[in-house]
């Protein structure tokens, strides 16, 4: 049986995903952070070289184009569909969207159906197993909201430009989301404080403060590269309020993170509002969470008092990798998706 390997390419990970006989058999997420340079997108494909030695096809989808690296998306997906033909050869194929797969020199003819689509691959295979859905994959950096109507995805938006205005791509994330990007203030001794924008503390220390951070989903620097310890999270945290992390106790940091959390997910269901008012799905269908901040998009559809499922069962992957197949939902649905 022949095996295929899927790559999801971008700004802050490399994932890859291994399929055989239509269902995910391996699944990991390797920090690839571009913005220093397309070197580290080939250390990573060097660090996944062991678990895709096996693949004898492979796909990719990339949202990477849009790292600071590049100048424009155009030579931001070129860019990286020449460094994919390097890493793996001339038949790799490449998700272009609506479009679906092409070679690499179709994509470099039209390289904005490549970019950043790879919501769509997801949506997709959504579509094809459950036929109505709302996908909502919370990453690291971004979520996105895409409903799924009778067998088809529906997005009104397909550019992230376009999707920041329909409500279906929220640049807000579990772990790298500056907690200034989403809250201005928060309470502190009984009084609303004001919080220094400043790139201090990101959503990761929040959900460490609180306990709520899965240890292996968080996988790049912190905000001033020391450690992600509790007492390194409240240092950082405590600066975002001009403190020192001793002059406030743990429990006083910890109603703090926990509104800005709360405020995060808010925004989040705000989003989801402004999407299905635009495009209802059925009452009965059942929101698919992906991504790494997944567990939350299930409270947040139970508050929405609709069904969830994880995206690693809707793609019926191998129990032992079902977690990780739900974390990196684009990387198995373009592997599923190109053996059809």
């Amino acid at each position: 049986m022949a095996v295929t390997a899927g790559y999801d390419v971008g700004g802050a990970h490399l994932k890859v995903a291994l399929v055989e006989d239509g269902r995910a058999i391996a699944v990991s997420q390797i920090p690839c952070p571009l913005w220093q340079g397309l070197d580290r997108l080939d250390a990573a494909f060097a660090e996944a070289r062991l678990l895709i030695a096996r693949a004898d096809h492979h796909a990719a989808t990339m949202t990477g184009e849009l790292c600071e690296i590049f100048p424009d998306r155009r030579t931001g997906v070129v860019t990286l569909i020449d460094r994919l033909v390097a890493l793996l050869g001339s038949d790799v194929r490449i998700w272009m969207g609506p479009r679906g797969f092409g070679s690499p020199q179709e994509a470099a003819i039209d390289p904005l159906a490549a970019a950043s689509t790879n919501f769509l691959a997801s949506a997709q295979l959504i579509a094809l197993r459950l036929g109505d859905g709302l996908l909502i994959d919370m990453g690291s950096t971004t979520t996105d909201i895409i409903p799924v109507v009778a067998g088809t995805p529906a997005p009104r938006g397909l550019t992230d430009g376009e999707r920041l205005t329909t409500g279906e791509l929220v640049y807000s994330g579990l772990t790298r989301t500056d907690i200034t990007a989403v809250a201005h203030t928060a309470p502190l001794h009984g009084h609303t404080h004001r919080l220094a924008a400043g790139n201090f503390a990101t959503m990761a220390d929040v959900r460490r403060i609180l306990g709520t951070l899965p240890a292996d989903v968080d996988q790049l620097d912190t905000a001033d590269h020391r450690g992600k310890s509790l007492e390194e999270s409240l240092e950082r945290f405590a600066r975002c309020f001009g403190r020192d992390r001793l002059e406030v106790s743990l429990d006083d940091w910890r109603l703090a993170a926990h509104v800005i959390a709360d405020r995060q997910m808010a925004e989040i269901a705000d989003a989801v509002a402004q999407v299905l008012g635009a495009t209802p799905i059925p009452k009965g269908a059942p929101v698919i969470a992906a991504g790494i901040g997944a567990s939350h998009i299930a409270r947040l559809a139970a508050d929405l008092g609709r069904s969830s499922h994880d995206f690693g069962e809707v793609a019926h992957a191998a129990e032992h990798c079902r977690l990780w197949a739900t974390r990196c939902a684009p990387a198995v649905a373009v592997a599923l998706l190109t053996v059809r």
